[in-house]
């Protein structure tokens, strides 16, 4: 199972020393990936509800750094050579898709080939609001803007019209290192699950029941005539500090690819490279 490393570009590692320790570090001890988390903005009194905290509030403040998920892992991939660097998630419905385009297959050719684009539909709607991005229909938003992603890296002089993009014969350069950027869909939703299936090269559910989100996803990529074993499967789990080989064990079961641990757990530590060192040892994967 590989390793990877949610919330990377939070806290200690928000900062420029933080970024160049833990990229450098994280690949040392054997981490497959980092994964950034991402707001744009952060409105203050928001009323939405966080759906991965019982107190319905994310963690942190607005006075919080949260640095750009494409420029920080730009930065992190400078500092390492084979690490993964990944999005967990974007807010894919918030960015204009012909320029997120752009952004992700420039770090991507930079870092050959190394970039994996985690993207969710969002929960907070004040930010959307504050961003003048549409809150209605950003699922279906979220679909094409996938569609117009995978088009503008597969070729040149390239035209797309639907409901929300369009343009003719445009070309978008520089392509992904490998001609594609893996797409991982976020989210703990039955419409994850399903978009996940039908269209994602991976899946990444936050929380809620993973069997049954997975069981989601399989079916019904099966019913869209793929093949559900090369949708690549992230997960965390709440066990692992108590209990980590029967976590492992249990997800491994599961079918889950991706074991991605907070990245809090070594921000604290007096030598966070030493700690990611034994903690990954510990865990024998």
């Amino acid at each position: 199972m590989k390793l990877g490393m949610i919330f990377a570009n939070t806290g200690r590692f928000a900062t420029a020393a933080g970024a160049r320790l833990i990229g450098p570090a994280a690949e040392a001890a054997g981490f497959e990936s980092l994964w950034t988390v991402e707001h744009v903005l952060y409105p203050e009194g928001y009323e939405s509800t966080y759906p991965y905290s019982p107190s319905g509030k994310m963690p942190g403040s607005g006075d919080s750094p949260i640095p750009d998920p494409m420029a920080w892992l730009s930065f992190v991939g400078a500092t390492t050579s084979t690490l993964k660097l990944a999005t967990g998630i974007l807010i894919l419905p918030q960015r204009q898709p012909a320029v997120l385009a752009k952004s992700v297959a420039t770090v991507d050719a930079l870092t050959e080939g190394r970039v994996i684009l985690g993207i969710g539909v969002g929960w907070l709607k004040e930010e959307f609001d504050a961003l003048d991005a549409p809150w209605p229909r950003r699922g279906a938003r979220t679909d094409e803007y996938i569609d117009v992603l995978r088009a503008l890296w597969s070729e040149d002089a390239v035209s797309h019209q639907g409901e929300f993009v369009n343009f003719s014969k445009v070309s978008s350069n520089p392509k992904p290192f490998n001609g594609a950027v893996p797409i991982h869909i976020g989210g703990h939703s039955r419409k994850a699950a399903e978009r996940a299936g039908r269209i994602g090269d991976g899946f990444f559910p936050g929380t809620g029941d993973l069997p049954e989100l997975i069981d989601i996803m399989r079916q019904t990529a099966a019913d869209a005539g793929r093949d559900p074993a090369s949708i690549e499967i992230t997960a965390g789990s709440a066990k692992l500090t108590k209990d980590p080989s029967g976590s492992i064990e249990e997800l491994t079961e599961l079918g889950v690819d991706r074991l991605a641990v907070p990245a809090f757990l070594f921000d604290r530590a007096s030598d966070p490279a030493e700690a990611m060192a034994e903690f990954a040892a510990n865990l024998g994967i």
